[in-house]
């Protein structure tokens, strides 16, 4: 495990530095907790639950995404040729509740993005209990999914997706 950094990404520093807090800086302000939703018919409720956890990087900071990744041990980095980015991300549940959650309580996030990952981390804990597997609760997922990143782009409304649970009529 990484304990002290001295150059991550393009940001350099003479003194070693605690990467833990770094880390939490860094996503703080690059970083991004999401819960997507697809339809998928074969699912007893109609719809699966994808949490995730991810920081997008113009290429030039490669180096400070393999860090993060280095750090938290898992997940993985691809690159976008649209936007010239790479992004780190972590998909699955067994990770972020190993490495990504017990990270941010330890280090907790200092903006708005704190609110989000509380929330986050809830979803995921009722996600590991199978509770998204049981329709009303399944709504009370969706209810406080949509109260995070107010700003993002989300492929299906709150009311599509409540409407797939059959919690609202068409």
């Amino acid at each position: 495990m990484i304990k002290n950094v001295q150059n991550v990404g393009s940001y350099h520093q003479n003194t070693p530095m605690d990467i833990g807090s770094y880390i939490t800086g860094f996503v703080d302000g690059e970083g991004c907790f999401c819960i997507s939703f697809s339809q998928r018919a074969k699912f007893k409720t109609g719809l699966e639950v994808r949490p995730s956890f991810s920081i997008s990087q113009n290429k030039r900071s490669l180096k400070a995404l393999q860090s993060v990744q280095e750090y938290f041990q898992c997940g993985g980095l691809r690159y976008s040729k649209k936007d010239q980015t790479y992004k780190y991300e972590v998909r699955s549940l067994r990770d972020l509740r190993k490495y990504v959650i017990p990270h941010f309580e330890k280090y907790p996030l200092q903006t708005s993005k704190s609110a989000d990952f509380k929330i986050f981390a809830w979803i995921c804990r009722q996600i590991a209990a199978s509770k998204h597997l049981n329709r009303d609760f399944l709504e009370e997922i969706i209810e406080q999914a949509y109260q995070m990143n107010g700003s993002g782009k989300r492929k299906y409304t709150k009311t599509k997706l409540l409407q797939v649970l059959g919690k609202m009529k068409i």
